[in-house]
């Protein structure tokens, strides 16, 4: 179910970075289907969760739609962050905006999430965001894709968005549920890795 986050500004949204470098920022990003990007309060929690970890860490963000958790992580001092969408104005609109703020710290690549995860990660990652388009089983494949691939680190946090409670994902036994909530008909967890 679409949310309700941003508000339309001739085909497109608009997101805000709620804190860090960037705070207070308005950027637009593509009015696509299936894009739900994460709502502020749902961000100021999640990011009040990781607050302690953000800072240096190596952001994975493989549905990133409208970038509003891959930019948030970076204007919160993420050292690195890789950003994948299968949408060409999507990452247009964020190579856009990291080009606006100047920030050499951001890769995006379009593509498809499965396809590139199959790949053996170079260098695990920190925090992983999995925010994927709804009802299409896209949470338990990635998940299983990033632990068998490397692209873990080995206390990595992943954050999740399903329609479904966390407890029914599936997800791997190893991840440890460290926090959970919802958001109208939105569930948002954070998982650690042991």
């Amino acid at each position: 179910m679409r949310q309700p986050a941003a508000k339309r500004h001739g085909g497109q949204g608009q997101l805000r970075i709620i804190g860090g470098e960037w705070r207070s920022r308005r950027f637009a990003f593509p009015d696509a289907p299936g894009l739900r990007p994460t709502p502020d309060r749902v961000r100021e929690t999640l990011f009040n969760w990781l607050a302690p970890y953000v800072q240096g860490a190596r952001v994975l963000d493989p549905f990133a739609g409208s970038g509003a958790l891959y930019l948030e992580a970076l204007s919160r001092g993420a050292s690195q962050a890789l950003a994948l969408d299968l949408n060409a104005e999507a990452i247009a609109s964020l190579r856009q905006h990291l080009d606006t703020l100047n920030c050499g710290a951001g890769q995006l690549l379009q593509s498809d999430a499965l396809r590139y995860l199959e790949n053996q990660s170079p260098t695990p990652f920190d925090l992983v965001f999995l925010d994927p388009p709804f009802n299409q089983n896209l949470l338990a494949p990635t998940c299983t894709l990033l632990e068998a691939r490397g692209w873990l680190a080995k206390d990595a946090w992943v954050y999740t968005e399903s329609e479904a409670q966390p407890s029914s994902l599936g997800l791997p036994a190893n991840w440890r549920l460290h926090r959970e909530k919802k958001a109208g008909q939105v569930y948002y967890a954070l998982w650690q890795r042991d």
